[in-house]
């Protein structure tokens, strides 16, 4: 993100202008020297220019600055007369200057390109876990935003996806326990998962048992190569948007943060359920049920992961999502619509927090289309109905 903010100081109008800086600089160390006493020679100071070249500009023009400083160095010492020069001494300390700060900037350049290939590399992984998803997607309008709390990473356990198939549409919202990329592979063994399952199997619950068996595979997998992290688990909320009923939806709570429904009406809270975690289920003796709920045509499901819910601001109070959900909607009923109530819950939750984060955060907000709409429709842009983190 560094790196990101000095490029945007650097540009003009889409040019660059990072070699502005250090010819500013040169300029000045000139008119200074000749503007100054003959006892208070600062010409040497220029070893400041290719110094300054190397932290934001390139490697040629930087090695241009070291030969002009040295150049300039010799110009305007020979100005001067013999007793007054800074002499031989300084020029060697301007010359080793700008060959080590041309090395310098080799060096920042190449790690620059480490950085933005690794972040390539971040990116290709984040979509391929959350692929793109047109904002019009088997009937259902969505919005959906992931804030890693590793900035530089850009990804992480969180997770939700859309699976259309002859059996209805279905939704799928978790957290897999854990960071780093032993969270990202769980993450991405129970979207393949999903998107099979839930394109194929007609009931939700086998849907379910599918994802719980796929977790417990991935955990034996992962403890058989030695990984410490063989015991991970995941919580999630998976929905199903039934064909037979436009006014209820089919929902698996496998311990995750129960479901908003959001609507003109206000903010109501969908029975959570008394599921574990999937990879856990043996404990509770079996899956959670599937619990078909009411959710009216103009009401908006909200889901979240528990980087919402547990923001902290600076005295340590959690993060009120169902208080800051009802308050926006009450001023304005139009904010149930997905992007907009995505984008105020995203907000409040960096507001609350401070902007810095703790845990991975995902909000993911659907809702049935206008039928003008259709099933499918809107897939002219696969980033609309995702928001920029």
């Amino acid at each position: 993100m560094e790196y990101g903010r000095r490029r945007s100081l650097l540009w003009l109008r889409g040019r660059s202008i990072a070699w502005l800086p250090p010819l500013l600089l040169l300029a000045g160390i000139i008119l200074l020297d000749f503007n100054t006493g003959e006892q208070f020679r600062i010409i040497t100071w220029i070893v400041l220019v290719p110094g300054i070249a190397a932290a934001i500009c390139g490697v040629w023009t930087t090695a241009a600055y070291s030969v002009l400083s040295v150049v300039t160095y010799v110009l305007v010492d020979s100005a001067w007369p013999d007793q007054y020069q800074a002499g031989f001494g300084d020029f060697l300390l301007v010359a080793l200057g700008g060959a080590l700060a041309t090395l310098a900037s080799v060096v920042r350049v190449r790690q620059e390109r480490q950085v933005l290939h690794i972040r390539d590399i971040a990116e290709t992984t984040r979509r391929t876990v959350l692929r793109p998803l047109p904002p019009r997607w088997a009937g259902l309008e969505h919005a959906g935003v992931y804030l890693a709390a590793d900035v530089d990473a850009r990804v992480g356990g969180d997770f939700y996806d859309i699976q259309p198939g002859p059996h209805g549409t279905r939704v799928l919202v978790g957290d897999v326990q854990g960071k780093g990329l032993g969270a990202v592979e769980a993450a991405a063994a129970l979207l393949g998962t999903f998107r099979e399952a839930g394109y194929h199997e007609k009931d939700l619950a086998t849907v379910a048992a599918r994802l719980e068996t796929r977790m417990l595979r991935h955990r034996s997998h992962t403890a058989a190569l030695g990984r410490a992290d063989g015991d991970r688990f995941a919580t999630a909320v998976l929905i199903g948007f039934p064909e037979d009923t436009a006014e209820a939806i089919d929902v698996a709570n496998f311990g995750h943060e129960p479901p908003l429904a959001v609507g003109p009406r206000g903010v109501r809270e969908l029975p959570s359920g008394d599921g574990v975690p999937l990879g856990l289920g043996e404990l509770a003796g079996g899956l959670p049920p599937v619990r078909r709920v009411p959710l009216a045509a103009d009401e908006t499901l909200l889901l979240v992961t528990d980087g919402v819910t547990e923001a902290r601001d600076g005295s340590g109070e959690f993060f009120q999502l169902v208080r800051a959900v009802a308050r926006a909607v009450r001023a304005d009923p139009g904010r149930a619509e997905p992007r907009r109530l995505v984008r105020r819950v995203r907000d409040g939750v960096l507001r609350h927090s401070g902007g810095g984060l703790d845990d991975d955060t995902t909000i993911f907000a659907v809702r049935r289309a206008d039928t003008e709409g259709g099933p499918g429709a809107g897939g002219e842009d696969h980033e609309q109905g995702r928001l920029r983190s």
